[in-house]
């Protein structure tokens, strides 16, 4: 390239970048085509004479999504920017982007799964009253204790119905039950069956992701004995999804946890078209990598510090 080839390029790219004119406007002006002058800003480019810098706070968690998309084929990832907050403030972001992005689908959707937890709780909590369409809610686990009631799915499911001002259903039965046997004999009811049948065809899902060894909801709600928790650690899990336990490949473990759950099982929720879920900690990355992995999440909601972790971890 010469001195006045570089020097015309020069040009285009600062009239172009700089004093915002039109590709057709900079053509009349140098006495050149349209294609040539769109050939001058693309070879600016590859040899450096320009370099395009976005210069904005969300920059670095909108490349954070792309990654996770692509690396685990997701619909959607959303990352918020964790600096500077605590876990709680952190928790009620995701939450708040998790509902905003829900209410942007309300007229488009007409079923939504709750599951239970604190996660769950914090998108709940989120959710603004809608006067949209109404959705109909559908429980996919039991909704049934005694301890930290604001975050079983009942609860949970009518706060929501009297925020979307909306129906739902209900499951009178607890989450874990006693014995393979009851647990049997409550969802061959007809309405426990129903509702758990609706569960499986929702439009969307939300989700959380555990951890049996670690700060698990169900250990803090009363469901897990530490022997329970021990036993599932024997039996190889590292997660769980609605109470489904799950181990490093993905597969429901051998223990009788797995059925003594009324709820969803967590075949039928991969199945599910869109199952969003919001995570936060470093002892969720296996479990969430593994549920990624095996596409029983569809959306993830996350912050930006447990997003490069992940990332990074698992390359």
């Amino acid at each position: 390239m010469n001195i006045e080839e570089r020097r015309l390029m020069t040009k285009v790219v600062k009239l172009y970048y700089l004093e915002g004119w039109t590709q057709t406007e900079i053509a009349k002006k140098i006495n050149k085509s349209r294609p040539i002058v769109s050939k001058l800003l693309k070879q600016a480019k590859e040899k450096q004479i320009v370099e395009i810098y976005l210069k904005d706070s969300t920059v670095h968690t909108v490349q954070l999504e792309r990654e996770l998309e692509q690396k685990y084929n997701l619909k959607e990832a959303i990352v918020i920017e964790s600096a500077h907050s605590g876990p709680e403030l952190i928790m009620r972001k995701l939450g708040v982007v998790t509902a905003r992005y829900i209410e942007k689908k309300l007229d488009q959707i007409n079923t939504i799964g709750i599951s239970w937890g604190t996660s769950v709780y914090a998108v709940v909590e989120a959710f603004q009253y809608q006067a949209n369409k109404p959705v109909h809610l559908i429980p996919l686990i039991g909704g049934i204790g005694q301890n930290y009631i604001g975050y079983h799915t009942n609860s949970l499911l009518f706060e929501l119905a009297q925020k979307l001002n909306s129906t739902s259903s209900y499951l009178y039965a607890p989450a874990v039950v006693e014995s393979e046997e009851l647990r049997n004999h409550i969802v061959r009811s007809k309405d426990v069956k129903e509702v758990l049948t609706k569960g499986k065809q929702v439009d969307i899902a939300i989700v959380g992701i555990g951890n049996p060894g670690i700060q698990n909801t169900m250990t803090e709600m009363g469901y897990l004995l530490e022997e329970d928790q021990q036993s599932l650690l024997n039996a190889g899990a590292i997660g769980d999804i609605n109470s489904n336990f799950f181990n490093k490949d993905g597969e429901l473990v051998d223990h009788l946890l797995n059925n003594r759950t009324v709820g969803v099982k967590l075949e039928d929720i991969k199945n599910i078209s869109e199952v969003i879920t919001i995570v936060r900690g470093d002892y969720k990355l296996f479990p969430l990598h593994v549920a990624l992995e095996n596409n029983f999440i569809t959306t993830l909601v996350i912050d930006s510090d447990t997003a490069e972790k992940l990332l990074k971890k698992y390359k």
